[in-house]
């Protein structure tokens, strides 16, 4: 799987379980007279915590790559540039 399909794949979830929270809240208090703060209360924070981790690791998967790509990049311009000045001169060879 390509890690940008696994990203948003990620950020998607983690829209659904932010979504999900206020959704019970609001199914949950169709027949209560519960103020919805007080619903969302009962619900806890585990979607809400789940949906955090989710869009990080959503995020990550997006960004670790291009930075990795970007990083290669550069290291490899090192290594040649190093290549370069390390090969020997033929002035260094004749006396």
């Amino acid at each position: 799987m390509n890690n940008k399909t696994m990203g948003i794949i990620f950020i998607c979830i983690s829209a659904f379980l932010y979504g999900i929270r206020y959704l019970t809240a609001a199914i949950a208090g169709i027949n209560t007279p519960w103020t919805f703060a007080d619903l969302l209360s009962e619900i806890g924070k585990g979607p809400l915590i789940f949906s955090i981790i989710s869009l990080i690791l959503g995020i990550l998967c997006i960004i670790v790559p291009i930075i990795r790509k970007w990083l290669a990049e550069d290291l490899n311009q090192i290594k040649d540039n190093w290549e370069e000045l390390d090969q020997p001169d033929n002035a260094d060879k004749n006396p």
